[in-house]
């Protein structure tokens, strides 16, 4: 008797064995074919990326969008060490609309490497074109303090018209800043390629320390056909308190052009 009831024990035993392990299985299985709450919570809590516009370095490009006008920049310029071999490039779909967005343009993107803040000095004229208050202010930004004034002067008398200037005199030249813009030339009425597209290279000249103050000083040229110099130099500065550029003189860009034929019709 004794002896079978601990063999009726041994089987239920090995019964109730037999059950876990089967509903073990049946979880697991359950288990794979359902993903946790705990994992759909965390795929979408996942952030999405986000990508901000950066200044380019080397040879990379880059790009800035504000109010719909885009900006983009390359170019190997490097105020650092001298390249002869060195180019820039800057596009842009339309002029900077006011002060607030030349301001951003300047301090966010174009004016953290040479050749940007160089493209911008052509957009400056044109802003002091349009509105001399307006303008004055973004010439004021971008410019080293010692050149603002001979950069006024000159387009006050380019863009102005008096008696001894009229409108139809050949000093007054409205379109000086598209000469520098790709495609622009004399012939037809200074109209350039669109997006517009400043082009520039190393100057022969080297980069220079500035003898008064904590800076250093490289020599760009703008291509341009309104002269018979195509290679228009522009300077410019960076002090070892900004990490922005300045133009520091730049008179080729306001030197007298050649004459327009026909109408000019203005840019975007």
């Amino acid at each position: 008797m004794r002896k079978n009831l601990i063999h009726i024990i041994a089987v239920l035993t090995m019964l109730a064995g037999v059950s876990c392990n089967a509903d073990a299985k049946l979880g697991k299985l359950a288990n794979q074919a359902s993903p946790s709450n705990d994992m759909e919570e965390t795929e979408a809590a996942a952030p999405q990326a986000t990508v901000s516009p950066t200044a380019p370095k080397g040879k990379d490009s880059s790009s800035y969008t504000v109010n719909g006008h885009t900006y983009t920049m390359q170019g190997t310029l490097n105020i650092k060490t001298y390249d002869a071999a060195a180019s820039g490039k800057v596009t842009f779909t339309h002029v900077p609309s006011n002060y607030a967005e030349f301001e951003e343009i300047y301090t966010q993107f174009l004016g953290k490497t040479p050749h940007g803040v160089a493209a911008m000095m052509p957009m400056a004229m044109e802003m002091y074109g349009r509105n001399r208050a307006e303008g004055e202010k973004c010439i004021r930004l971008i410019n080293y303090p010692s050149n603002v004034n001979s950069v006024l002067s000159q387009l006050k008398e380019k863009f102005g018209t008096n008696q001894y200037a009229p409108a139809n005199d050949s000093y007054h030249q409205r379109y000086l800043p598209a000469a520098v813009l790709e495609g622009a030339t004399p012939t037809n009425a200074y109209t350039p390629s669109y997006p517009y597209t400043v082009n520039m290279k190393a100057s022969v000249n080297t980069h220079k320390d500035m003898q008064l103050y904590d800076g250093r000083v490289m020599y760009i040229y703008i291509m341009g056909k309104g002269w018979d110099t195509e290679q228009r130099s522009v300077e410019i500065v960076q002090t070892s308190d900004s990490e922005l550029f300045k133009i520091f003189n730049c008179p080729a860009l306001y030197t007298q052009c050649k004459n327009i034929k026909g109408t000019w019709e203005g840019l975007k």
